[in-house]
């Protein structure tokens, strides 16, 4: 059952610490079954309980599942491997689209309102006690938020939008529930449920953002919360129009205790409304972050919510960090007001290099999918021949693998690397990489 290793351990630290370093190592594959609980406590020569105070701490860290009689597996995706080793190196003289960066070029520079941002600290120290949210970035925020018709709520700013939904699940969640995830989806937050002890279930998405029946079956299969992309999600490019931020209202509003989680880190760089969800239940967060826009060194994130979500979230980021460093709230407030980022055109930018890409792999029969952000999503029958024969070919693209569940196969390209005169030889490298198959879709 377990090969060669062998684990140890007479305390249920000691046990679950010695399956944690197995997994780690890859010792312990994921899928692999475990013992059953009291054959393992006979094995070590301790009481069952002892091994069942184990497991559940290994259920809770997201190391493992169990499935009743079916017993306890190493998770799929367990949080001490994450999807980052479902990754491709890069060698020299390949053209990296797999990283998911932004275009260095399309980033403001930083040294100028750093420099403003710390004159003002020097003027007038932060110190212990200070607000944690800066009055002008909660001024600005909160009109940008009005503009998008985000429903009112206090705020928040937190270390980047994975940040602020690891904080709105544990403020509300606790280990078993269930948690309704985009897939194909954003492969840190695939990891990042279940490391919280939650359970994820799949809701397929399509150009149009989640579909609403999966939602419907999702949240009436006793799912406690939903994550919702609004745009530029990753890896689809999906973004919520009008019409389907409609039907997921009517879903939502079947299921008013659902907690709503809404991510917007598309914002500045993308070309299409927002369409938001929130306020349809009683609990809910929308967190928009600057990583995308203004670089991902900038690990800043403004949420809003209902007040008792955000007050939770506030209590226990007091407890913590405490705050998000108002010299890097202030230069964000120049970024945006005399920056010299013209996001529109940024968002333009990216949308030229999405839509010539899409197209030319259109002209060579290939379905492509990325209605916003800096992403394309390429439905595939192999995605290990093809992300190994495309990095043959001298383009490195991101396995499908890290960003799906249950969801079939395909590529992660990212356009913002893409240069004049590439989209055409990369379409052929694609045509050729995945041969005379038919078009296919992922929803």
């Amino acid at each position: 059952m377990l090969g060669e290793y062998r684990i140890e351990g007479r305390r249920a630290a000691e046990i679950a610490a010695s399956v944690e370093r197995a997994v780690g190592s890859g010792g312990l594959e994921p899928g692999q079954l475990l013992p059953p609980m009291r054959e393992l406590a006979d094995r070590l020569g301790v009481n069952p309980n002892t091994v069942a105070a184990a497991y559940r701490t290994l259920r809770e860290r997201g190391v493992i599942e169990t499935a009743g009689r079916r017993g306890s597996r190493v998770r799929p995706a367990p949080a001490t491997t994450g999807r980052d080793h479902i990754r491709v190196d890069v060698p020299e003289g390949v053209r990296d689209l797999a990283a998911g960066n932004p275009d260095p070029a399309l980033l403001p520079p930083l040294a100028p309102v750093f420099a403003a941002a710390a004159a003002e600290g020097d003027r007038e120290p932060v110190l212990y006690g200070n607000v944690a949210v800066d009055p002008g970035l909660a001024r600005l925020s909160r009109a940008e938020l009005d503009a998008a018709s985000v429903p009112e709520g206090p705020l928040a700013v937190l270390s980047g939008s994975l940040d602020g939904v690891e904080r709105v699940l544990t403020a509300h969640l606790k280990p078993g529930d269930t948690v309704a995830v985009e897939d194909p989806g954003w492969g840190r937050t695939l990891d990042l449920v279940p490391s919280l002890g939650l359970r994820t279930v799949p809701v397929g998405v399509d150009d149009e953002g989640p579909r609403p029946e999966d939602v419907r079956r999702a949240l009436a299969g006793g799912a406690r919360a939903l994550i919702v992309t609004d745009r530029a999600q990753n890896p689809t490019g999906a973004a919520v129009s009008a019409p389907r931020a409609h039907a997921l209202r009517a879903v939502l509003a079947e299921h008013p205790e659902t907690l709503l989680i809404e991510d917007d880190h598309g914002h500045g760089i993308v070309d299409l409304p927002l369409h938001p969800l929130a306020g349809t239940t009683r609990h809910w967060a929308f967190v928009r972050s600057v990583a995308k826009a203004y670089g991902p060194d900038l690990r800043l994130a403004v949420l809003t919510g209902d007040e008792v979500t955000i007050d939770r979230v506030r209590g226990r980021q007091r407890l913590g960090p405490g705050w998000v460093s108002l010299l890097l709230q202030r230069a964000v407030v120049r970024l945006r007001t005399d920056g010299g980022l013209d996001t529109r055109a940024v968002a333009a930018e990216y949308g030229r290099r999405r839509e010539l890409l899409i197209g030319a792999l259109a002209e060579r029969g290939i379905a492509a999918h990325g209605r916003s952000g800096m992403n394309v999503w390429v439905p595939v029958p192999d995605e290990t021949g093809a992300v190994a024969r495309l990095l043959h070919a001298g383009w490195a693209v991101a396995p499908g693998a890290r960003f799906r569940l249950s969801a079939p196969p395909g590529i992660r390209v990212t356009v913002s690397p893409l240069r004049e005169g590439e989209t055409e030889r990369l379409a052929d490298a694609v045509a050729a990489a995945l041969g005379p198959a038919p078009a296919r879709s992922y929803v």
